[in-house]
């Protein structure tokens, strides 16, 4: 049942995750994933099978990249946007199902007692903060590397993005395989999640 449940958390936090890059992608003019059928919360579209497997086998995965094509956004902030969309839906998400979660608890209703109820919301919340701060790391093709280049003078970003262009995908591989051999890098990031989920409480 735990195990259904992180599962069911994953499918529902990557699916929100690759919404909120097509509804922004929409609202700046690009309305290549709403024609591909991918702006929507039903998580099969989104379901990438190599992700799931990997989700159901070690723990974590990745759901199929929303398409998207900046030519046709209708301001130079797009790409910011659309990248920032998917991170923010998270902590949305995180956001609702913590304090959802609280003010059941608060208000004595009876569906949010029991541990079912508190695996399943703190599960949300925690795998949303998770997925929001891992994506948000600039490298490789995370979200991130979208978002920092407007934060850098204009030399700068392109060095930035023509190291990660060429280096970045490697240096991803590279800590998600120092972490399958036991070294907690990805722990940093849990406890960074867990910091920012306890400061967006209200209950």
């Amino acid at each position: 049942m735990l195990f259904v449940l992180i599962l069911f958390s994953l499918i529902l936090s990557l699916t929100f995750h690759e919404y909120g890059h097509g509804i922004m992608a929409k609202y700046f003019g690009d309305r290549t994933a709403e024609q591909q059928g991918r702006l929507t919360l039903n998580p099969i579209p989104h379901i990438d099978p190599m992700g799931l497997l990997m989700v159901i086998f070690i723990g974590f995965g990745f759901a199929k990249p929303v398409p998207t094509d900046p030519r046709n956004y209708t301001s130079r902030w797009g790409v910011l946007f659309v990248a920032a969309a998917g991170p923010f839906m998270n902590l949305l998400v995180a956001f609702v199902a913590i304090n959802l979660y609280g003010l059941g608890l608060f208000m004595g209703w009876s569906l949010f007692e029991g541990q079912a109820a508190n695996n399943f919301f703190i599960f949300l919340a925690s795998i949303n903060m998770l997925l929001m701060v891992f994506n948000l790391i600039p490298i490789g093709p995370l979200d991130g590397h979208y978002i920092l280049p407007y934060f850098l003078p204009n030399n700068l970003a392109r060095i930035y993005l023509y190291y990660n262009n060429r280096y970045g995908n490697w240096f991803l591989l590279s800590l998600v395989v120092l972490a399958l051999m036991g070294i907690p890098i990805f722990s940093y990031v849990w406890e960074f999640g867990q910091t920012l989920l306890r400061l967006i409480m209200l209950f």
